[in-house]
């Protein structure tokens, strides 16, 4: 989504399991209207985040009209193991959209790879295209472009050319605050995070003023996020303000703290009150 909207919504790290809520991205031409909804990837819930998580999922793939599955071409369980896995089926069979597979990271393998995959999916026939890309380099995102226009029903555009997402800068800055925590902390320490925005003010002729809250799930997290002499949470701010502020294209000044919420991975009411509220909630 990143790369055929030209501009970054989704957080991006080589850990599973960052994106956790439906992004929505708006990409609008004369001609057309694509309203992509980017969502967590799939997985086996082990507690209520993940549960609503998956959530996400099944209630984009109910609106869509077009799914894009997206899968690593260097995975060597794609005959068998990934697209047959009993949950992926459930997803992919109950909707009647049309299905797109999408090969990526087609820039880190050979054509061999390549044609091997598409033969060893192609036998499934589980999807009505299969495309290999690279969304690192633009390969064939022009064609994948094409075929989604190509299939998208007739109807009046949703929202004015000029909107991108639907969501608001507080969302997209506690969103870059989390994908610095994935980046820089190993282990446990990214899913047990989550990050709040409790002020964010705008200040003409000075930096805007933003203050965020680090909440983690045990005692114990808390010292790693601040590290010794706070270097660690110094660290985050830095790497973290950088991004926010070529995001907004403005100076900031970010504020970050640190808050333990006992198992809020596990709480209905503090998951609601983090945001996690789906619409049959």
């Amino acid at each position: 989504m990143n790369a055929l909207l030209g501009q970054k919504l989704s957080i991006i790290t080589s850990k599973p399991q960052t994106t956790r809520k439906r992004i929505l991205g708006i990409l609008s031409n004369e001609n057309y209207q694509v309203i992509f909804l980017d969502t967590p990837g799939i997985l086996k819930p082990e507690y209520l985040l993940q549960e609503k998580m998956l959530q996400y999922v099944f209630n984009s793939v109910r609106d869509a009209d077009i799914i894009l599955f997206i899968i690593d071409v260097r995975d060597n369980r794609l005959d068998t193991e990934t697209l047959t896995d009993k949950q992926i089926g459930n997803i992919l069979n109950k909707s009647k959209a049309k299905k797109i597979l999408l090969l990526n990271k087609t820039d880190l393998v050979n054509d061999s790879e390549i044609k091997r995959a598409l033969n060893e999916i192609e036998l499934l026939h589980m999807f009505d295209k299969i495309i290999p890309i690279s969304a690192i380099t633009g390969h064939n995102l022009t064609l994948l472009l094409e075929s989604i226009v190509e299939l998208l029903p007739v109807h009046h555009k949703y929202f004015p050319d000029d909107q991108v997402t639907d969501e608001t800068e507080r969302f997209f800055v506690s969103e870059i605050i989390r994908e610095k925590i994935f980046e820089l902390f190993q282990e446990e320490i990214p899913y047990s995070t989550e990050v709040i925005i409790e002020e964010f003010k705008e200040r003409e002729g000075r930096k805007d003023f933003i203050s965020a809250v680090i909440i983690v799930e045990r005692d114990t997290q808390k010292p790693i996020i601040i590290g010794k002499d706070g270097i660690k949470i110094k660290e985050l701010g830095q790497i973290a303000r950088k991004d926010i502020e070529y995001f907004l294209e403005r100076p900031v000044y970010l504020e970050l703290r640190v808050k333990v919420r006992n198992k809020w991975r596990s709480s209905p009411t503090m998951l609601k009150n983090f945001g996690y509220i789906l619409r049959n909630e």
